[in-house]
């Protein structure tokens, strides 16, 4: 089924290429690193729980689990769009660092689909779809899975899963552009990095296009902008201002770029712990987008 190996759930490992599959998948459908988490673990605990005559009857255990998490993954989705609808501010996902949802693969091609997939950026446009629609679109769009498959993991239709990821599509849809490719993203952070440790305004606006947005999720606990901050000018001026208000309220700031989400981005560190992660979109060598999480519990390592 769609190249995933058939492997007993019960002997699967975090480090598994099908744990990290069946993560990757729910934490693009839930756009939370914990629910992720949280899902795959329910998922393994019903297969366990499973009389030993049920699971010699089920011929791929992994396909068994992608239905599973699917369906939990759904539930999921309906209360957290409650959630999130009475978010304090802007709400954006959790942010995750490294590589935890390796694709396997070595095409360059299939990586950066991969790695466009699980933008911060992306994940937060997601937001916009009907749970159903998520569901589908990242099963169908992202893995690949036929929309026979995806029926019987969503409990409808062919027709009505097909429906639902197009519908999809055409909201996602937006401005054709050039993809960026590595080198030209690691310049442009490495230069966007400097400037906010140098504290230089003149050269973060260089680094800025002139329509530039900036939107910040604080949560409850953190006062960031509420609003999207616009241009280059009040960008720089207001980005610079957080980075030195975090200095004042907690001491020297290590600010590196490192993957987030898949792709390269800045981390802020304070005394090794992680206090800000900032995504951000990159056209014709600028940056055009920002999103800037602060949110304490959204920083919070999990295993």
């Amino acid at each position: 089924m769609n190249g995933i190996p058939a492997t007993d759930p019960a002997a699967m490992s975090h480090a598994s290429a099908e744990y990290r599959q069946l993560l990757g998948m729910a934490y693009r459908m839930l756009g939370s690193l914990h629910e992720a988490q949280d899902a795959v673990q329910d998922g393994l605990e019903r297969w366990i729980r499973l009389p030993a005559p049920a699971r010699e009857q089920i011929d791929n255990p992994q396909a068994w689990l992608v239905r599973v998490v699917s369906r939990r993954c759904l539930d999921l989705l309906g209360s957290a769009r409650v959630r999130r609808e009475a978010y304090p501010g802007w709400w954006l996902p959790e942010p995750v660092l490294g590589t935890p949802f390796e694709d396997g693969t070595a095409d360059p091609e299939r990586l950066a689909e991969m790695a466009d997939s699980v933008s911060v950026a992306m994940l937060h446009v997601m937001e916009r779809l009907s749970p159903v629609q998520r569901v589908c679109f990242v099963l169908h769009d992202v893995f690949a899975f036929p929309y026979a498959e995806i029926a019987g993991m969503t409990d409808r239709t062919a027709a009505a899963c097909r429906q639902a990821a197009s519908a999809a599509r055409a909201a996602l849809s937006g401005p054709a552009g050039r993809r960026v490719t590595s080198a030209e993203r690691a310049a442009v952070v490495a230069a966007f990095r400097d400037a906010c440790a140098g504290g230089d305004i003149d050269r973060l606006a260089a680094v800025l296009a002139p329509g530039v947005v900036s939107v910040a999720d604080g949560g409850r606990a953190i006062h960031a902008a509420r609003k999207p901050v616009v241009g280059a000018e009040r960008v720089a001026a207001y980005l610079l201002a957080v980075l030195d208000t975090a200095q004042r309220d907690m001491g020297a700031l290590e600010v590196s770029a490192e993957l987030v989400n898949g792709r390269t981005g800045i981390v802020v560190r304070a005394y090794g712990t992680v206090v800000a992660v900032a995504d951000l979109e990159i056209a014709d060598g600028l940056v055009t987008g920002i999103a800037l999480i602060v949110a304490p519990e959204k920083l919070t390592p999990t295993g």
